[in-house]
């Protein structure tokens, strides 16, 4: 099992990073968050989990171990993959998504790309008592007085992305200010886009950094 990779970060892609560790480069799937916090030539330190299949191994890769322990949990619900659950904590951090399967948010949820309202439901009801670790102490004492929320929290979700975005852009070298301007409209005009996707779209009108 590889834990944890230290060495210097030789590239970074929108979903992925090489880092080389004595000699060999190791190629880590990570959120926009934790790609955020590389950079190019820079020496790092960064959590990884394995996923060993019969024809492949891939590793994930966490700046934070929250994401990271929610990352293994996700997978304990039928049918939700190691792919699932990093598209899932590239939309919403652990804290998040912690809180929408507590209070049955299952609106909010399903704006992961891949989990429809049979997945999200299946996450509250198998997840619900599994997540209180990850929620702030205010939410854990008021969650009978979320049933109107599901409007402001996935506003709160979108707000997200945005600053999960922008944290990318501006760890690839554009300006905080340009990368804001910019991702502020790609969300406007596509208000369902995850992470990766509002990313793309940001890179498509910014065009390669000079």
């Amino acid at each position: 099992m590889i834990a944890s990779l230290r060495g210097t970060v030789i590239d970074i892609g929108l979903n992925a990073a090489v880092i080389e560790c004595a000699g060999v480069g190791y190629r880590v799937i990570a959120t926009p968050k934790t790609l955020a916090s590389l950079n190019l030539g820079e020496q790092t330190s960064i959590l990884t989990t394995l996923a060993v299949r019969e024809d492949s191994m891939t590793l994930y890769g966490f700046s934070d171990i929250g994401d990271q322990e929610m990352f293994t949990v996700l997978q304990t619900v039928s049918g939700f993959g190691p792919k699932l659950a990093m598209t899932a904590l590239a939309v919403l951090n652990a804290e998040e998504l912690a809180i929408a399967i507590s209070t049955g948010e299952a609106k909010t949820l399903q704006r992961i790309p891949g989990i429809g309202k049979r997945v999200a439901e299946r996450l509250i009801v198998e997840l619900k008592d599994k997540v209180a670790q990850w929620q702030p102490a205010e939410v854990e004492g008021t969650l009978s007085a979320k049933s109107d929320s599901t409007t402001d929290f996935a506003e709160n979700a979108q707000a997200g992305i945005a600053d999960h975005v922008v944290e990318a852009l501006v760890g690839l070298g554009f300006s905080e200010k340009q990368a804001a301007g910019v991702v502020d409209r790609v969300l406007r005009q596509q208000p369902d886009a995850d992470s990766s996707a509002a990313l793309r779209g940001a890179l498509a009108e910014l065009g390669p950094k000079k």
